[in-house]
């Protein structure tokens, strides 16, 4: 994600079909929804935003991190206690909404098509996505879209692959990242959190 450009994949067939969609914007855990800037707002008034919310932060961290199945895609996810890592992305979602572009209706339906609880509707409408606060989980995706019959093989494959996680799992950082023209995501600038 830092440069927004293609790197180089373990060879395994079909590996480079399943990961299109998760590679287009990086390997990452997204703490507050992609945005839209709100008028009057530029990138410098939020990178300075978010360098004060950083530097109040202390770290994050669980457990660690494992392979799991969320719907029909795989990710790594906490294992132990979220709360840490909860609070953080609390506070980005909430100390940085003023920056947030409010949802427009197309966005706002498509996000209603996934069945939202009362809650989760609340939350839409609130923040702009219905999964963030207690509906918040921390997760690094992996995959795109799975066919129900290849999840298991694919897990395999995955768990024979993947490095070894630390433990705990610490988040010491958090990063501001833009979308270019061409759908990419790539790094703006990392903050510590230094609280």
């Amino acid at each position: 994600m830092e440069n927004g450009c293609a790197v180089r994949q373990p060879d395994l067939p079909g590996l480079a079909v399943i990961t299109r969609a998760a590679r287009k914007y990086g390997f990452h855990g997204t703490l507050k929804p992609p945005f839209r800037l709100s008028a009057g707002r530029t990138v410098e008034h939020l990178k300075a935003a978010l360098s004060e919310l950083a530097a109040g932060l202390s770290p994050a961290s669980c457990e660690t991190l494992e392979l799991s199945v969320i719907g029909r895609f795989l990710a790594l996810t906490p294992r132990g206690d979220m709360a840490d890592l909860q609070r953080v992305a609390a506070a980005c979602v909430r100390d940085l909404d003023a920056f947030r572009a409010p949802a427009d209706t197309r966005e706002l339906d498509r996000r209603r098509k996934a069945g939202l609880t009362a809650r989760q509707e609340a939350l839409l409408m609130q923040w702009g996505y219905p999964y963030v606060m207690e509906e918040f989980r921390f997760h690094m995706t992996l995959s795109g879209w799975l066919p129900k019959e290849d999840i298991p093989v694919w897990f395999d494959k995955a768990r024979s692959h993947l490095p070894d996680v630390p433990a705990p799992f610490v988040m010491d950082q958090v990063a501001l990242c833009g979308e270019r023209e061409d759908g990419r995501f790539e790094l703006i600038h990392r903050y510590t959190l230094a609280g």
